[in-house]
């Protein structure tokens, strides 16, 4: 499979910049993974499409405000890092911009000097281990001095924090956020609970290489980037429970996706476990534990167009693609959701 065969024409201003004020009242593309079909609703709607017995499985990752920008020490240069991993005694493996003033050594200020960085080590594609130096707890200073790494597309400022986390975010770690979750409330969620829909968490931490394009012309030459997940005994039981009764598992997100499939065993069996996955997913996997997906509108020739076309046929995405961008859906992060049953 070539990556032009997930390639599909977008409109820039249909790239969402800004999030609605109501986060349910985005719109909701429901595609029918069998025949195709799709029909028009508003996701608050979501739950007529949920039954009794089905498991509805988040992500509950909190993004970190990981974007700093500091000066470095002794040039007064203007030096950008992007927390990507955690490691040990405060150390993180960070993108750096400009990388050739962040030399091993270098040591960048922000907040003049809440927070100090220095270059430890440089590790694959350019990345910088960062050890941080502070007085007090690092995510306060970090709520303070830093910014939403907000996706290459959007050019928008975030006024608000806390619209790029689900309202359930609980673990920090993430570098993007899990979209699809952000059209959820609290009332919403309470809304499907009483329905008899179980929800299990389950936490993924989204790396900024979920953005990274697709180079290879042969989609299966792709190097996947890695990113830590976790799955406790009470999601891990939920999920069996509703496979072994018959119902339906439906994930929020492809990071949800991703992390089921990822530690299920080839019976479609979940164990409570943590560890790093970089499972692609595209036409001609055979899933082993999802049935239906909450996602929005991905980028062309992406993973996660390729993984949605694993789920519902490339045709059928392709046509719902361009029949939402006939109804002017709004796309990407920000953007409405899609539904695929």
């Amino acid at each position: 499979m070539k990556r032009q065969d997930f390639y599909y024409d977008l409109p820039e201003e249909l790239i969402a910049q800004d999030p609605l004020k109501d986060r349910s009242s985005s719109r909701l593309l429901v595609l029918d993974k069998e025949s195709g079909a799709v029909s028009h609703h508003v996701f608050r709607e979501i739950g007529d499409y949920l039954e009794k017995g089905d498991c509805l499985v988040i992500n509950d990752t909190k993004v970190i405000p990981a974007r700093l920008i500091g000066s470095k020490i002794g040039t007064n240069a203007k030096i950008e890092i992007l927390l990507l991993k955690r490691k040990e005694n405060n150390i993180w493996e960070t993108l750096v911009k400009p990388g050739k003033k962040a030399k091993v050594g270098a040591k960048i200020s922000f907040g003049d000097g809440l927070l100090v960085g220095e270059v430890i080590d440089v590790v694959e594609e350019g990345n910088r281990l960062v050890q941080f130096s502070f007085e007090g707890i690092f995510e306060e200073i970090l709520d303070q001095l830093g910014q939403m790494p907000l996706p290459p597309y959007i050019t928008h400022q975030l006024e608000d924090k806390d619209r790029y986390n689900t309202v359930y975010a609980e673990h920090s770690g993430s570098a993007a956020a899990p979209t699809a979750g952000l059209h959820f409330t609290p009332e919403l969620l309470e809304e499907i609970q009483k329905k008899g829909v179980d929800i299990a968490r389950v936490t993924l931490h989204v790396g900024l290489g979920t953005f990274r394009p697709v180079k290879a012309d042969e989609i299966t030459d792709h190097h996947m980037h890695s990113e830590f997940y976790q799955i406790d005994e009470e999601a891990a039981e939920k999920i069996n429970h509703a496979k072994a009764n018959g119902h339906r598992v439906i994930c929020v997100g492809t990071t949800s996706c991703r992390t089921i499939e990822s530690a299920a065993d080839e019976n479609g069996h979940l164990k409570a476990q943590s560890g790093w996955t970089d499972i692609f997913i595209y036409p001609g996997y055979r899933f082993k534990i999802l049935d239906c997906l909450i996602t929005n509108f991905h980028l062309p020739e992406s993973t996660l167009i390729m993984l949605v076309s694993a789920l519902a046929g490339r045709e059928h995405v392709l046509a719902a693609y361009e029949e939402a961008v006939k109804e002017r859906y709004r796309f990407f992060s920000f953007g409405d959701a899609m539904f695929i049953k």
